[in-house]
């Protein structure tokens, strides 16, 4: 009997290798089996800010010090990988495969007095079909742009960049998000996917269109797909893979709110004077002035303003190999109009000007004979300015270099040592650091 294992367990068995492959609780049920899977990973991080605020950069992932102007920060938080439990059931009825999968992710940390942070839930689908003709998925689940790019990160096993959980208690790190690539994000979608025809496989599917591009409604589904090849020769191995995504964006307008006047505001200030009658005089009176000072009142108008209409569309391409106890991977993508971590974050103006955007990263590992991974990566996103726009302190390059060890201190608990260094960089010249070092454990199931 075939096991479909969880996306978090699969994933991971992409970075390890095959011993997390076999992770699962089955539970046969009738005429359904039960899959119930997961992790839970936590880690200490220890990281430092080179740069304070007044070098803010709008999209730079950095980080920096406090108001106090304090440099270190220690937090205990997920990795890129949030905590799972997942359920999935799968059955053969009507000469169709059939299956749902439902999870959610609890968080490890939150910095607050009381928890407040509000579970995920990233998984909520169907699937049905047959390895004749293919399958069909509808509900949530992880973006079909980008999934390979993330899935072969060796941070998803580790922490990546800290993003907000330096310092917030956030759900999770962002892994590579932002540095190398963009996020594909969980999304309601209907996807078709071929059967595997000797290593080759595509799918394509509509999704939810609205990934923060700032409007409240759009016209058109989003498109998505992807194409992929597994290839197996001696000893070596791999995967080649294509993806993109197009959305069409209509920004949100609004009218135009007149003259808007604020009025006068009117200040009374008591002031109480000492007077003396002479330089040598002990004698003392007082005087009390009553002083008044009024504001103008401001009159501004709002102007209205006009809906907008842009591409949003980005293709990557990619690669992971394998030849005995050595990996390498490479990826890159590039965009119009869809930003650079959060899918369409910054991808336009606000006239509707897109910004376009490219990346990728290079990963290294190697397999010691304790069976430690050792890995090592860069990564790189950029942003450039839409036509005519003025330099500002807009995100222009961030930038990642991790070095990691991954050792498996049984078939399915796993120590992780990580170090990370990011740097962000402006269109006006502003630049940022921080640095950070995690230690932890992840445990699949």
């Amino acid at each position: 009997m075939n096991k479909k294992i969880n996306l978090a367990v699969a994933s991971a068995a992409l970075v390890l290798g095959a011993s997390a492959a076999n992770a699962g609780i089955v539970i046969p049920a009738g005429e359904w089996t039960l899959d119930v899977n997961g992790n839970v990973n936590a880690y200490a991080t220890m990281h430092n800010f080179d740069d304070d605020a007044t070098n803010s950069i709008t999209g730079g992932l950095s980080g920096y010090k406090d108001v106090n102007g304090e440099s270190d920060s220690q937090s205990i938080n997920t990795g890129l990988l949030p905590s799972w439990l997942g359920f999935t059931g799968t059955t053969r009825q009507n000469d169709l495969d059939v299956s749902f999968t439902i999870s959610l992710q609890p968080n490890v940390s939150d910095n607050g007095a009381g928890d407040a942070k509000t579970p995920l839930n990233r998984q909520a689908f169907i699937t049905f079909g047959d390895k004749s003709w293919g399958t069909v998925k509808l509900g949530k689940d992880l973006g079909i742009f980008a999934a390979d790019a993330i899935l072969n990160d060796m941070t998803l096993l580790g922490f990546g960049a800290p993003g907000a959980s330096a310092t917030s208690g956030a759900s999770t790190s962002l892994g590579g998000i932002g540095t190398g690539y963009i996020y594909p994000a969980w999304k309601g979608q209907v996807a078709y996917t071929t059967p595997n025809m000797n290593g080759f496989q595509a799918t394509i599917g509509i999704t939810n269109p609205n990934q923060n591009f700032g409007s409240a409604y759009q016209d058109q589904f989003g498109y998505e797909g992807k194409a992929s090849y597994d290839f197996a020769a001696g000893d070596a191995k791999g995967k080649v893979w294509v993806s993109g995504a197009s959305y069409d964006v209509t920004t949100a307008s609004s009218a135009s709110s007149g003259n808007v006047t604020t009025a006068a505001v009117v200040k009374t200030y008591s002031i109480l004077h000492l007077l003396a009658a002479s330089a040598t005089d002990t004698g003392r009176g007082t005087v009390s002035f009553l002083v008044t000072i009024s504001d103008a009142s401001v009159t501004a108008t709002v102007a209205a303003v006009t809906a907008k209409s842009y591409d949003a569309q980005v293709v990557d391409i990619g690669a992971s190999v394998s030849l005995g106890n050595f990996g390498l991977t490479g990826y890159y993508y590039d965009g119009e109009g869809v930003g650079t971590t959060i899918f369409g974050a910054n991808g336009a103006t606000t006239a509707g000007l897109e910004r376009d955007s490219d990346g990728g990263y290079v990963q290294a590992t190697f397999v010691i004979p304790t069976g430690t991974k050792l890995g090592a990566s860069y990564g790189v996103s950029n942003l450039d300015l839409a036509s005519g726009e003025a330099t500002s302190s807009l995100v222009e390059e961030n930038k990642r270099w991790t070095v990691g060890a991954y050792h498996p201190l049984t078939k399915h608990l796993n120590l992780v040592a990580e170090y990370n260094k990011v740097e962000a960089e402006s269109h006006n010249n502003l630049k940022a650091e921080s640095d950070s070092f995690s230690l932890g454990a992840i445990l699949f199931f």
